[in-house]
């Protein structure tokens, strides 16, 4: 179970009984999100095997009739989920090969499905040799062989595989560009669909004709299976035409590295295959089954609090936009729960789901929800019943150690008096050096999952 390892600490700086009592609720609640969506937790109530016959979801699959099983994907949870899924079939796995972030391997116990560790968030040469690895596997399965694949967050940057015109240095170059650009995860993931072998359902078209189920933990707003890991198996709706019209629109274009801007220009014009479209043979035998996303996590939170006696909104699970103008937002929702009792009466908890964008121009270190709470912290001075906290599930905020941070009306005070001004850290993009020198981040170490993030305002 996933727990805050400096939750006594943030306790204990808090400046008074209220501050104290409101973040000791909010980071309680924040654990029991992360406990929701624990994939072991997750995976093994939506898949049951009673004899010979598979239950996923609604889908029945009766394994008898499969010569071979085996398990293939990638992502931050999917270590979890290989070893939940072992325990489940055991020695009817065939083989399997499943890529996660460097570190974790030795975090789970799996015998028959072997995990590889590759680079995340930035891609590196094990995580091309993963996905060779996989392809070679997907190309072992024939038209009576079932394949399990476990997707999850983080599987775009773990599982690459650039087309062959593009080294691999270029697609790093490219994916740093637009992990700084602003531009939101469909975006970067279109991109990268078309410069891939492996992504935008192209796994599923190299393991036709067998059977394909993929079991997905979603990390993406709307819980979108082609943007998913960038949905290696299930059909692309975007074009090399959309490609280069984003990389135009966040002025990339001029930036990028020529051989992908060679092979964007040459899909263009027909000279490269299109990634697979829905209706194609590939994707006839291919079942896809979202088993976690960002609401459920955002649900148990929800429970948790309406069980500690507050009133509680579910603002949405669709947040997005610029870090700091999220964080600007719920400090107006806190204020307008002070003064008016609206849109929901204190004692209060509003939450809010999704994933914001960073556009990064400073030379600071800070993740989006870090950057989300410095700008609330702008708005809230002063208030005596208040905390905002704001964290990534994955557990890794941005390029930083913390999964988060939180703050209270006591935050621009504190900061004051060390001579820190926050707006100068806003601009240089510097919110996790801001508040580690208060103390106010937010550590759970790597969580194992990945299902977007997670902001709450309590209100006492």
């Amino acid at each position: 179970m996933v727990k805050i390892e400096n939750k006594r600490d943030l306790l204990d700086n808090a400046f008074s009984p209220q501050s104290r009592k409101a973040r000791e609720i909010v980071l309680n609640a924040i654990e029991k999100a992360l406990e929701a969506v624990d994939p072991k937790g997750i995976i093994k109530p939506k898949v049951n095997l009673t004899d010979n016959l598979l239950k996923v979801d609604n889908h029945i699959f009766d394994l008898s009739a499969f010569e071979k099983i085996f398990v293939v994907g990638g992502g931050k949870a999917s270590g979890s989920m290989a070893e939940a899924l072992e325990e489940i079939l055991g020695d009817r796995v065939e083989e399997g090969l499943v890529v996660v972030p460097h570190g974790t391997a030795s975090k789970h116990n799996t015998k028959r499905i072997k995990l590889h560790e590759a680079g995340h968030p930035i891609p590196d040469s094990d995580s091309v040799e993963g996905a060779r690895r996989i392809i070679n596997l997907v190309d072992q399965a024939g038209e009576k062989d079932l394949i399990i694949c476990l997707i999850s967050g983080g599987g775009s940057s773990l599982m690459t595989l650039p087309r062959i015109e593009i080294d691999l240095h270029d697609k790093q170059k490219m994916t740093e560009m637009l992990l700084k650009s602003g531009a939101n995860i469909r975006e970067i993931n279109t991109i990268r669909k078309h410069i891939s072998e492996f992504k935008g359902g192209l796994l599923a078209k190299k393991a036709y004709p067998a059977t394909i189920i993929s079991l997905i933990i979603s990390d993406v707003i709307g819980d979108l299976l082609d943007v998913i890991a960038s949905g290696p198996t299930f059909p692309d709706s975007t074009t090399f035409q959309d490609a280069i019209s984003i990389l135009k629109n966040y002025g990339l274009w001029e930036k990028s590295p020529k051989t992908i801007r060679k092979v964007l220009r040459k899909g263009e014009k027909g000279l490269i295959s299109e990634t697979p479209k829905s209706g194609e043979e590939a994707f006839k035998k291919v079942y896809n089954s979202i088993i976690g996303n960002n609401r459920l996590a955002c649900s148990a939170a929800i429970n948790y609090l309406r069980q500690s006696g507050l009133n509680t909104l579910f603002l949405t699970s669709f947040m997005e936009g610029e870090a700091r103008d999220i964080g600007f937002m719920l400090a107006a929702l806190t204020r307008e729960v002070i003064t008016s009792g609206n849109p929901v009466s204190t004692p209060a908890a509003i939450i809010t789901g999704g994933e914001t964008t960073v556009t990064v121009t400073g030379k600071g270190i800070g993740g989006r929800n870090q950057e989300i709470v410095l700008g609330a912290a702008l708005r809230i001075s002063g208030t005596e019943k208040a905390v905002i906290a704001s964290i990534s599930t994955d557990g890794i905020d941005g390029p930083t150690d913390a999964a988060g941070a939180l703050v209270d009306g006591d935050t621009l005070t504190r900061s004051s008096e060390l001579n820190m001004n926050p707006i100068e850290y806003l601009r240089n993009n510097d919110s996790y050096s801001f508040f580690s020198r208060l103390n106010n981040l937010i550590f759970t170490g790597p969580t194992g999952t990945n299902v977007n993030d997670l902001s709450i305002v309590i209100v006492l």
